[in-house]
């Protein structure tokens, strides 16, 4: 099976493929998370403790706001999406999502927010394709975390399908964001 060639398009796998792939791998154990992008397997290594860390200071916080009826997850969550010519299944860090959507095999809905953290081995796909496909399904925010610098930059979806930057934070700047969830952010109190 194809992973990640400069010739992709010519070799997608199908949902099912990509089930029988990730089911061998899962019995070797190897700790990565896989995804499916248009038709393309993806692989990421687990992530660090910085990594789990922001991912978890953000669903405490981010779930003390929600209104009712909605509800905040993190990866690993398969999220179906519609996103291209060939399958797509992706496991984002963290992301809100009407309860009613989620289902006993992951979210067969599109994702109101979506937010990726950051890595060595992950920011040209966050910032890249995977944020292409968000946007193409019609996951209305998306949100990245860089560690690091630290920062949070926020995109909205806008009216002609592609992300606008509806801000870019950084250390000790604080965000308020209106939607989907009313929340301020910091991103230094993230990290530390």
């Amino acid at each position: 099976m194809p992973t990640l060639t400069d010739r992709a398009h010519e070799h997608r796998v199908s949902r099912a493929e990509f089930e029988a792939f990730r089911e061998e791998r899962e019995k070797r154990q190897d700790g990565a998370r896989y995804e499916l992008l248009d038709g393309e397997i993806l692989m990421t290594p687990s992530p660090g403790g910085l990594h789990q860390l922001i991912a978890t200071r953000l669903v405490l916080l981010i779930s003390a706001a929600l209104p009712a009826g909605r509800e905040v997850v993190t990866a690993p969550l398969d999220v179906e999406l519609q996103a291209g010519k060939g399958d797509t299944t992706l496991q984002p860090d963290v992301l809100v999502t009407d309860r009613a959507d989620l289902t006993g095999g992951g979210l067969q809905a599109t994702p109101v927010l979506v937010i990726e953290i950051l890595s060595p081995s992950t920011w040209r796909r966050d910032l890249g394709v995977k944020r292409d496909a968000y946007a193409t399904a019609g996951v209305e925010h998306y949100w990245v975390v860089a560690p690091d610098t630290p920062s949070i930059t926020a995109y909205r979806l806008g009216p002609d399908g592609a992300y606008r930057e509806e801000c870019h934070v950084t250390g000790e700047e604080q965000w308020t964001a209106a939607a989907p969830v009313e929340i301020t952010l910091c991103p230094a109190e993230l990290t530390r």
